[in-house]
């Protein structure tokens, strides 16, 4: 059986409406609609519209419809009224219903099932396109970890594959990058590369199990001017230990000014700064426009692209083969450059992390390990998903991010990397960029890219000796350098003195203790900074009139939490000594948080402390279940009203309420 209803509720009457119909002469015009809607049983029946002119109301209009689809709306209480009858279909504004637990997290059967030969195709192209970009780049982002080429091509590999099984976003690049190279450097520096696929298993670990627990709103606690200033002083940091290499120096450390012209590497410099404004000139074809759009400027401009993000590769190749040709014809002892060290073999195996190792004549075991590694363990995995989440929500459609998803699948990401070797991974703005030009459509594409990265760690392992360290060098450089953004410095001096300290804070300390301790430093000042918020907060303090009698209003400009209520006694304090307790306070209690026996005692101690004064406590605006909190007092009147009103500023009957 089906039960019908009928509601009426009134709308404010439309006024002050010109007509944007230039067929009305510009003057007010107003339509009503007089529309009947049957339910029948599978389809709703709407009567024609009938229009009218009527410029004076709006007419009633009757709707029947289904009980259970409607929401009733409250009248608005703003403007004139007419009695109009309103319905909403609340199916219609009902949210999406959530999707089933296993397509949530086996995310590719949610486009596997609609995936199409146009998509394919789509796929394929950004996927190879991407696979130009990440070859040299894993190549490179190995160099920069201490590491030999090929751990990069593995983590490229892994990083492709188990994304485009799990991962939600398309243009999502996960694989080696700048960030998670100097995080490798910092954490295992000189040690074994064993090191390298323990670190990768703890952070997978961590990253899985924050993922599992929903423990995302961490990275919440971490500022964007700190962000900002950590992803700076990394980019500094790596293109500061890359000029070593450009300028054929060796040996650890910085060297001085002095042992710079010492050392130099003068061949090694050349090559470098070849590399280097070669790789800059290449980024600019990308950004030319034609003042003409044409079939054949399209197409230039199309293939200028190609070549701007294929630099990298094109600067590794041509390189790579100038200097084999030089070998062939003379012997690798000619070549006047410094090469990356020769991968004798490799291939992509499954094999257990090594949980026990030798290391400096000492067998350690797992707990070893972790304690050879940190901080290491916790750092890694929180800023891999801080920049995994920050470019997701980048390319994310409608702003709809499973961020637990993305976290649970870097975990996958990175604790199957330690059982193929590889290195720790995140997401890299600069490729997802490449594959949102691409256009890319599913995280498939990531498969083509991981199969061609197989191809050329395959086939062209024995070449990667004959690539100079110069061009790695200035790849790296090329990379990072427009990461440091000096820019927040001036428009932080100028709006926020607290944030302007936490950048200049955290980039000095990453610079000179480490970007791990600049990072816990930045965090640790910006908490520093709530709390004195939370025990100082803003409050205003007025004298005002209400029906010729004066009183003191004390209004918080921000919310109010235990930790500041005592600020709140001391401005009601200081200005009962400015007006000489002639007047009640009013304390205006809207923005009390978490309610608890800390407010009660200080408002009572207050309340009772004005008592001897003689002046009167007037609590506005505390809800009636927190009044019944309070202490029995005569000398606090609750005032519930939107105004307050004379009756309010004089003594009361106290309210019946719990006593002490």
């Amino acid at each position: 059986m089906r039960f019908f209803i009928k509601r009426t509720f009134q709308l404010p009457q439309l006024t002050n409406y010109n007509s944007q119909n230039p067929n009305d002469g510009g003057g007010v015009h107003k339509q009503t609609v007089a529309a009947t809607e049957k339910l029948s049983e599978g389809a709703l029946v709407k009567s024609e519209p009938d229009h009218s002119n009527n410029v004076n109301s709006i007419q009633s209009a009757e709707i029947v419809v289904e009980n259970k689809s409607l929401e009733e709306l409250k009248p608005i209480k703003n403007g004139e009224f007419q009695d109009t009858k309103v319905v909403i279909d609340t199916v219609k504004y009902e949210q999406p219903p959530e999707k089933n637990w296993i397509l949530r997290r086996l995310y590719f059967l949610n486009w596997l099932k609609a995936y199409d030969r146009e998509t394919a195709i789509a796929d394929l192209i950004a996927g190879v396109t991407l696979g130009l970009t990440i070859i040299p780049q894993s190549i490179a982002y190995a160099a920069l970890a201490g590491l030999s080429s090929e751990y990069g091509l593995y983590s490229a590999i892994v990083g492709k594959v188990f994304y485009a099984l799990f991962g939600t976003i398309p243009q999502v690049s996960i694989g080696p990058t700048s960030l998670m190279s100097l995080m490798v450097l910092q954490f295992v520096g000189e040690r074994p590369v064993e090191f390298v696929f323990i670190l990768s298993f703890m952070a997978g670990l961590v990253e899985l199990l924050m993922g599992v627990f929903q423990l995302g709103f961490i990275v919440n606690f971490i500022p964007t001017p700190v962000t900002k200033a950590f992803t700076s002083a990394t980019a500094f940091i790596v293109a500061a230990v890359q000029f070593k290499s450009l300028l054929g120096l060796k040996g650890k450390g910085l060297p001085s000014i002095g042992e710079v012209f010492k050392k130099i590497h003068y061949s090694d410099t050349i090559l470098g700064c070849i590399c280097l404004v070669t790789l800059l000139a290449l980024r600019k074809l990308s950004h030319i426009n034609f003042k003409e759009s044409t079939p054949t400027t399209r197409k230039l401009q199309k293939f200028f692209w190609y070549i701007s993000i294929s630099r990298n590769a094109l600067v590794v190749f041509i390189c790579s083969a100038v200097t084999f040709i030089w070998v062939q014809k003379r012997s690798v002892e000619a070549i006047p450059y410094t090469l990356t060290t020769k991968v004798t073999s490799a291939h992509l195996t499954f094999s257990l992390p090594p949980f026990v190792l030798d290391y400096k004549n000492t067998t350690l075991v797992f707990t070893d390990i972790i304690h050879e590694l940190g901080s290491g363990i916790l750092v890694v995995p929180i800023v891999a998903i801080l920049a995994n989440v920050a470019i997701a929500k980048a390319f994310v459609k409608d702003n709809r991010l499973d961020a637990s998803q993305e976290m649970l699948t870097l975990g996958i990401c990175n604790l199957s990397g330690a059982f193929f070797n590889c290195m720790p991974t995140c997401g890299a703005f600069t490729r997802s960029a490449v594959s949102q030009a691409s256009g890319v459509r599913t995280p498939l594409s990531g498969i083509y890219t991981a199969l061609l990265v197989y191809l050329a760690l395959n086939v062209l392992t024995p070449y990667f000796g004959f690539i100079p360290k110069p061009a790695i060098a200035a790849m790296l450089i090329a990379a990072v350098v427009f990461m440091i953004d000096f820019s927040p410095i001036r428009e932080l001096w100028h709006t926020n003195k607290k944030d302007f300290i936490s950048w200049v804070g955290c980039f000095i300390v990453c610079i000179g203790a480490g970007v791990e301790v600049g990072l816990f430093f930045g965090i640790v000042m910006n908490m520093v900074f709530v709390l004195l918020r939370l025990g100082n907060p803003k409050v205003e303090v007025t004298l005002k009139e209400c029906e010729n009698r004066n009183y003191i209003f004390v209004s918080p400009l921000s919310d109010i939490y235990y930790s500041g209520i005592e600020y709140i006694r001391d401005k009601i304090n200081d200005a009962c000594l400015l007006y000489r307790d002639d007047f009640p306070v009013v304390l205006d209690c809207r923005r009390f948080m978490q309610f608890d026996a800390t407010f009660v005692d200080v408002v009572s101690a207050v309340a009772k402390e004005l008592h001897e004064r003689g002046v009167l406590l007037v609590l506005y605006g505390l809800r009636e279940d927190l009044q019944k909190l309070m202490h029995k007092s005569k000398n606090i009147n609750f005032c519930e009203n939107e105004r307050i009103c004379s009756a309010d500023l004089s003594p009361k009957k106290p309210v019946n309420i719990k006593t002490n």
